[in-house]
């Protein structure tokens, strides 16, 4: 495929998308905290793991509400807005932390803003729905998507260099890189919210379709009427039950195969993971553009299939980086077509709401990744994991597909 052709599939988007992914490289690439959060609480602070694990799971079910919050709030307030107060709350959360050394209101500020966090990701969503249609939305979120892991993957390089040298500026800059993304966005993205007068006229537009209708009712309501919707998102949670075993399963393979070696193997297959995702996600975009979001995601399936399955013969560190190229072609499939996938079957009026809600289903495969494998590992070999990993890719892909078969006979 020529460069030309590869460039396009990113070419006469809203300039809106344009600013965002400069606002979404920024910001992610200041997200110095999270990465170094565990070492901070454990070596800086002097805290136990029981008492840093309890603070982390603290942390994460913060984020629960914030979102369901959010989504409300942004399908009545507007998307901006949202953004802006919750993001701005977040990074606030993390100036007084650079000042107060080891005190244990540090861990408490952080579950806060984990809390504001959790708001901003719906009204995030909704915006990029906002701001697209049917037909330039797949590049728009693949761009997008791209955007983010630039910044992720020189986020943790600078962050390391801070935590031994200025832990100070670790907070510092983490809230400073945040507000300067929100400066972005305040200046030169307007308001999205679609006013109740333009949503018949945008469903009219071709590049509309008709599950994109604002609706009355209530967010249960609504989503009972979007089978389809809640289909993928059951399935979804398989997807995320196989990728949490790359940060379960992958570390304790590897220090059992390489010993010593292990840790740093690891770390190596972390960066080939990040180098895949910046340099192929255009190229795959590019070459899935005509297709369904759904056939990707099934597609998406087949690869985290085999990618996970060859972990089952893995011995040498050779097989790990094959098998690390082939899951992340399913992850960049996967993770730019499913929001894709959502924004199409969501309606303007509730796209807030539902992109509170479905996330929460999607991801409830991380939640219990580890913990079920962990059972099912606890008298087996640990590589016996993936063998189990591969026939739920199997599964997860065929249902994927079996749903795009029907949504094509029912358009048909």
């Amino acid at each position: 495929m020529r460069n030309s052709n590869i460039l396009k599939t990113y070419s006469g988007l809203p300039r809106s998308i344009y600013i965002v992914f400069f606002a979404r490289i920024i910001n992610s690439m200041g997200s110095f905290v999270h990465p170094f959060l565990t070492l901070f609480l454990t070596k800086s602070m002097g805290l136990g793991l029981k008492t840093v694990g309890l603070f982390l799971m603290m942390s994460a079910l913060s984020s629960i509400p914030g979102s369901l919050i959010g989504g409300k709030l942004s399908d009545h307030i507007g998307r901006k807005k949202i953004i802006i107060i919750f993001q701005g709350l977040a990074a606030l959360c993390l100036i007084p932390c650079a000042f107060l050394g080891k005190s244990i209101i540090i861990p408490y500020l952080l579950i806060l803003s984990s809390f504001f966090g959790g708001a901003v990701q719906p009204a995030n969503s909704a915006m990029m729905a906002d701001l697209t249609n049917t037909e330039n939305r797949k590049s728009a979120y693949s761009l997008l998507y791209l955007g983010i892991n630039i910044g992720f993957s020189l986020g943790p390089l600078i962050a390391g260099f801070l935590y031994n040298h200025y832990l100070k500026i670790l907070f510092l800059g983490d809230a400073a890189t945040t507000i300067l993304s929100l400066i972005l966005v305040a200046v030169f993205v307007e308001e999205t919210l679609p006013a109740k007068t333009s949503t018949e006229d945008k469903v009219s537009n071709d590049f509309y379709n008709e599950n994109e209708k604002a609706e009355e009712g209530s967010l249960l309501s609504v989503l009972l009427k979007r089978p389809y919707l809640i289909a993928f998102a059951t399935i979804s949670m398989i997807y995320s039950f196989m990728y949490s075993q790359f940060g379960f399963i992958t570390p304790m393979q590897m220090d059992k195969l390489f010993s010593a070696e292990g840790p740093k193997l690891y770390g190596s297959i972390m960066a080939i993971n990040g180098v895949v995702v910046v340099t192929m996600t255009t190229i795959i975009a590019a070459v899935t553009r005509r297709l369904r979001p759904i056939f990707n995601i099934a597609l998406a399936g087949l690869f985290f299939s085999i990618g996970f399955g060859m972990l089952f013969l893995a011995k040498t560190f050779t097989v790990f980086v094959i098998s690390t190229i082939v899951w992340t072609i399913g992850e960049i499939l996967s993770a730019t077509n499913s929001g894709v996938y959502i924004a199409n079957h969501t309606p303007m009026s509730h796209r807030g709401r539902f992109n509170s809600v479905i996330p929460l289903i999607t991801g409830a495969g991380f939640a219990i990744g580890p913990f079920m494998m962990s059972l099912f590992i606890k008298n087996r070999e640990v590589n016996s994991a993936w063998l189990l990993v591969f026939f739920f890719g199997i599964l997860a892909s065929t249902c994927m597909y079996l749903l795009y078969l029907n949504e094509k006979k029912k358009e048909a």
